[in-house]
């Protein structure tokens, strides 16, 4: 594993580490933890000093928190809809697995004191894009739980994205200051593509991430016959939060020609 792209399994506990705020990816400022877990299964999340959000990934799980609780059900990633927990510091939340499940923790410091909100397919942003651009080959689904412009008291940014078989995105490639991470899943197992970071090329397979350092393109592809779908993480700075995207300047003409 190096300092751009990662392949963890799950360890005999179900976790699989991501990247920590300490260590490896300590550059991505942000905890990411992908939890498998077997039916029946508990866990209680309650890091001090950190906002955390808690996505569904698949499965069906029940959340708790401050009183209140919540079930979420999802049977694939691609067509249906995503549920995820976003609260502040010192708020613990307990996940119980109804079926084997997988979920996403993303969390990091951040001492505002903030109102919990469960995201789900009614309130969450969903937009498709490029599809009349590059005779298709850029289409994709991007869903957008939180960002700067909906949350702007979050040191975060959540979201999904839903590449089409034999596809782009993140295209035409853009950079932002700001670190990002994708955690890539596919239709099926052996699907793969590659990410373009810089000038380094990573191939992407089920279950990998990459962790995208501030100031470097990262154009996506998948191969024929394999959907993808990806987690979008972004780590705002203080100061200077992520808000939109710098297209690389030797590529801007495809936006003229589109």
């Amino acid at each position: 594993m190096n300092q751009i792209f990662g392949c963890p399994g799950f360890d005999a506990g179900g976790e699989k580490v991501l990247t920590g705020i300490h260590g490896p990816f300590e550059n991505m400022m942000m905890n990411i933890t992908v939890y498998r877990m077997e039916k029946g299964k508990s866990v209680t999340f309650s890091p001090r000093e950190e906002e955390m959000a808690l996505l569904l990934i698949q499965g069906d799980v029940k959340y708790s928190w401050e009183g209140r609780s919540a079930t979420a059900r999802r049977g694939d990633f691609f067509t249906e809809g995503a549920t995820c927990l976003h609260v502040c510091r010192d708020v613990p939340v307990t996940v119980t697995a109804g079926a084997e499940s997988e979920i996403l923790v993303q969390s990091t410091p951040n001492d505002k004191v903030f109102e919990s909100i469960l995201y789900t397919p009614d309130n969450c942003g969903e937009e498709t894009f490029g599809q009349d651009q590059f005779e298709g080959k850029a289409q994709r689904t991007v869903r957008t739980f939180f960002d700067y412009h909906t949350a702007p008291y979050s040191n975060m940014v959540m979201g999904e994205i839903l590449v089409p078989q034999g596809g782009w995105s993140s295209y035409p490639p853009h950079r932002h200051p700001q670190p990002e991470v994708y955690y890539y899943r596919f239709q099926k197992p052996q699907g793969f593509g590659a990410c373009f970071i810089g000038d380094e090329v990573c191939r992407i397979k089920d279950g990998s991430f990459c962790a995208i350092p501030g100031g470097l393109t990262h154009p996506q592809v998948n191969a024929p016959g394999y959907p993808m779908y990806y987690v979008w993480m972004i780590r705002h700075f203080d100061g200077d939060p992520w808000t939109d995207r710098i297209f690389d300047p030797a590529h801007t003409w495809l936006l003229e020609e589109a």
